[in-house]
Parts: structure tokens; sequence; C-alpha cells
């Protein structure tokens, strides 16, 4: 009797996929490094990624980068299923649920600067919720909104800039080649 083996094609998007959420995930490691004035605000790199996937490859390529960004850096920065780990989970799936809508938009007008402020502001609006209802119930919560919808904002408009001239200096997001 032999045991029999499961095998899985692995397609050049799958690929793709995994490169691109590997430079997600070790932006999100990096950014970790980086200092911050106020737990829980950060620049949110490995947004520009999961944007600039997108635009280019649609909404499914995105959702998987950024599902497999949350769990690889919940992993490798020991947080998996610690509150910081939901926190990011409800953050990215509010950020992909946004820029699911986003893309009914019409595109001449809403472009990489304003769909990262949407999707900054449904980050922080699903850590927020989050947060409201399971760590800070109650109307503390509320006493956080304005900075952290500051800087939804600003690292918004600072990424959909950064995504905004890759774009213009480049063809694709592949990393590496097949």
């Amino acid at each position: 009797m032999t045991p029999s083996a499961i095998e899985l094609p692995v397609t050049p998007d799958d690929r793709r996929i995994a490169r691109l959420a590997a430079l997600a995930i070790g932006l999100t490691f990096a950014e970790a490094a980086l200092p911050s004035p106020v737990p829980g605000i950060k620049p949110g790199l490995a947004n520009i990624v999961v944007l600039m996937v997108l635009l280019q490859y649609g909404w499914r390529a995105a959702a998987w980068v950024s599902a497999l960004r949350v769990l690889g850096g919940g992993l490798l920065l020991g947080t998996l299923f610690a509150p910081g780990f939901w926190l990011s989970a409800a953050g990215a799936f509010c950020s992909l649920m946004v820029l699911g809508l986003a893309r009914h938009l019409p595109r001449g007008q809403f472009g990489p600067v304003s769909l990262s402020v949407l999707a900054a502001f449904g980050h922080v609006g699903g850590q927020l919720a989050l947060a409201a209802g399971w760590l800070l119930p109650g109307p503390a919560i509320t006493t956080l909104l304005p900075l952290f919808a500051a800087a939804a904002l600003i690292f918004g408009a600072v990424n959909g800039v950064v995504v905004a001239r890759i774009l213009t200096h480049s063809t694709s997001l592949d990393v590496a080649p097949e």
C-alpha cells in the first residue's frame, strides 16, 4: 500500500502573490522596528504593496497579499492571535472592504492617493471598532478618534503619493522574473 500524495499545481500568479506578500511582510517587520510616539500609529508601509497589487492585479490578489501579510507578520513578530494581531486583521479586513467598494468609483476622479486615504480610514476604522468593542468599551475610544483620523489622512496620502510615483516609473510590481 503506497501513501497517496496530494499535489497542488503552483501557477505563476501564486508565485507572484507569494513574492509580493513576502515584500509586504518584510515592510511590516521593518515598520515594527520604527519607534512610534503614539502606540498604534504606524505609517502602514505594507499597505503600499497592497494598493499596488490592487491597481495592477485586482482585488482578489490584493486580498491574498493582505491576508498573508497579516498572518506572516503575526508569525514573525510573535504576535499571532494576540490583541495586536486581531487589530491588524480587523484593519486589513475593513481596508479591503473599502477598497472593494472603491473599485466602483470613477477611475478618473479616484487615483492612488484618494484610494490610499480611503483604505487608511478603513484600516483605522476597523481597528477602532474592534478596540471599542473589545479592549476599550465605552466612550474612551472617541478621544483617540481625531488623532487616528489625522494619522490615517497623513500616512494614507503619503503612501498614495508613493504608489502614484511607483506607477509612473514602473510597468509592473513584479519583484523577480518568473
